[in-house]
């Protein structure tokens, strides 16, 4: 048996478990170090680190983490294997730098970086360094999205000839303690929310070919409703209501829309539509959620049971994905083409309406391979050699 076949419990105990060590203690932290401690059983959280001293210290006790160290450190570590960067966007493209330099497998929180230039330059740097490079999101191995997957894999809307994405909120200073950086560089709705939508419409429909995008501010300044910064003003210095035009190498034809100036929508989250039928695909932000599937001949939307597991967020499964491919080799799914190619059309967009043209990609994504269904709870899965 390979690593996440079925196992015996002597197998078990043979499961070669990866130290990770893990930058930035903030809001997100807390899932990945749950699922990356307690539900994936190849993955070790080694150590943990973030610029303030007092979050590492209380993740690593809530957490049961062994070591607090500083990112350098991490760096000098041979015990560490992964660095898992969770810091905000502006902090992508150096930790990721530095850590690849250092010879450490990256996983990163989406984006991949702030540029398109710096996302491949971190590529080549991995490709250089013979590490692996991957990132968030990894909702799309999850239930719902993959039931989606199986889905259209079997012929059951025909031919995709078209896809919507609609995200659209009133804005994240209504909930989030420190909401400054959603509206700066790197932020955004597209920023910030794109890279769930995409990852997900490319891992149904294929790679992007072309794209069209605009984009406005619509309110300059934001007020800051959330505690402990209630009544600071925040002065918005990027696009917060944003449609693009996506030409996949298919010749289906896609639209995403990302907002955060919008009170209130019945829009559904994500639709795929074929020659056979309409798909609506759950929230790509989630692992599990509602399955439906029109087909001309039936009787309105019928709600399609979930084909695979990890219907629950599991944050962290792509980097149990990359322990994986450390001990046994492969493919990684969420792996750096993706995530870079994701970073390229949000990029493009910004780049299609600030120049008031089309532009070609010149990144080329396959669809990653689906998940198996037939893995149990604290498994990935077993990569095809």
């Amino acid at each position: 048996m390979g690593l996440f076949g079925r196992q015996s419990k002597k197998d078990v105990f043979d499961i070669r478990k990866i130290n990770i060590g893990v930058v930035g203690c903030g809001n997100i932290s807390d899932i990945y170090f749950r699922n990356l401690t307690k539900t994936f059983s190849n993955t070790n959280v080694y150590a943990c680190a973030d610029l303030i001293a007092d979050r590492a210290e209380n993740a690593a006790q809530k957490w049961g983490i062994a070591n607090v160290m500083t990112f350098e450190d991490m760096l000098l570590c041979d015990e560490i294997e992964i660095i898992l960067n969770l810091t905000t966007p502006q902090g992508h493209y150096d930790i990721c730098k530095r850590s690849i330099l250092a010879g450490k497998h990256v996983y990163v929180e989406k984006p991949l970086s702030l540029t398109f230039n710096e996302g491949c330059e971190l590529v080549k740097l991995a490709e250089e360094k013979n590490v692996l490079l991957g990132g968030a999101p990894d909702t799309f191995m999850g239930a719902g999205i993959q039931t989606c997957r199986k889905l259209i894999d079997d012929g059951i809307i025909g031919r995709p000839i078209g896809a919507t994405a609609f995200m659209m909120v009133p804005g994240h200073e209504r909930w989030h303690p420190n909401p400054e950086f959603y509206y700066k560089k790197g932020g955004g709705p597209m920023y910030d929310m794109g890279p769930y939508y995409l990852t997900a419409l490319v891992n149904l429909m294929g790679g992007v070919s072309e794209v069209c995008g605009m984009g406005n501010i619509s309110f300059p300044q934001r007020t800051i409703t959330s505690e402990p910064k209630n009544g600071e003003i925040i002065d918005v210095e990027v696009n917060t209501h944003i449609a693009g035009l996506l030409r996949f190498e298919t010749g289906a034809i896609g639209t995403i829309i990302t907002s955060f100036d919008v009170h209130k929508t019945n829009l559904p989250k994500i639709e795929i539509y074929g020659t056979d039928g309409t798909l609506v695909v759950p929230d790509p932000n989630t692992f599990g959620g509602k399955v439906s599937l029109f087909k001309p001949n039936g009787s309105g939307f019928e709600e399609i049971p979930h084909t695979h597991i990890y219907a629950e967020n599991s944050r962290g499964i792509g980097v149990a994905d990359m322990a994986q491919c450390i001990v046994e080799g492969g493919v990684l799914r969420a792996g750096k083409d993706l995530i870079n190619h994701v970073l390229e059309i949000m990029c493009a967009i910004n780049s299609s309406d600030t120049k008031k043209e089309y532009y070609k990609m010149q990144t080329v994504c396959a669809r990653p391979a689906p998940m198996p269904s037939d893995i149990i709870k604290g498994e990935t899965y077993k990569q095809a050699k």
